[in-house]
């Protein structure tokens, strides 16, 4: 049986959205963020060492980075569905790109954004004016000129197809889907309707509403 280890404000909704969407039986395991520290339990770290989720575990097999559990997954037990075919040419190596960009491009931009977001709440009272100027400088000169960079990007690909890669939803998509969820929840997308629209597109389709009824909805940190 897979087990999902599912950490509260974290980016594992979207392993139970490709379970849903494969079909699969799984168990779920809970875990609490710290209410002080916001960081993930020790127990956690009993499943994997780092400590984070998501994290499955799959008979003897643990696997934890989203990307790499999509992988799994879809390779595994997906019999030929949510990924284009390895001959697919153009369409397999665009699925590989976005599974992967996710990750490795858009997520630290939003990491950053956040971090940078809670240095002056953080920050000795003394310091604070200073740390917030500091943290403002930052995002407008760095972290949103590259952000509006790569939404301009995806915005351009969604526009003419509405998802990411191979057939809806793929791997692709799933793994694209927490990242500009988000966007939505810190971002204003009045001027990025395909965002938009793939992110409605998300929260409509019908194994993803399964994920809800069952875990409850996917809520951000800081949230």
């Amino acid at each position: 049986m897979i087990r999902v280890h599912h950490l509260e404000k974290s980016r594992s909704h979207r392993v139970l959205w490709l379970l849903e969407s494969l079909n699969l039986d799984y168990e779920i395991e809970v875990y609490q963020r710290d209410s002080k520290t916001q960081q993930a339990p020790d127990a956690l770290k009993k499943v994997h060492p780092l400590g984070k989720s998501p994290v499955i575990t799959d008979g003897d097999l643990t696997i934890a980075e989203s990307g790499a559990i999509i992988d799994y997954l879809v390779n595994r037990y997906g019999n030929g569905r949510l990924q284009p075919a390895a001959d697919a040419g153009e369409e397999w190596v665009n699925y590989r790109y976005w599974l992967h960009y996710a990750e490795g491009s858009l997520m630290p931009l939003l990491v950053m954004g956040l971090v940078f977001n809670q240095v002056p709440k953080q920050s000795p009272w003394f310091i604070k004016p200073l740390a917030k100027g500091i943290s403002d400088t930052v995002r407008k000169r760095f972290i949103q000129p590259q952000l509006t960079q790569h939404m301009d990007m995806m915005e351009s690909h969604l526009a003419t197809r509405g998802h990411f890669a191979g057939e809806w939803p793929s791997g692709a998509d799933i793994q694209m889907s927490f990242p500009l969820q988000a966007l939505k929840a810190t971002q204003s997308l009045s001027e990025y309707p395909a965002i938009a629209a793939f992110v409605e597109r998300v929260e409509n389709d019908s194994a993803w509403q399964c994920v809800v009824e069952r875990a409850g909805p996917l809520t951000m940190p800081g949230e």
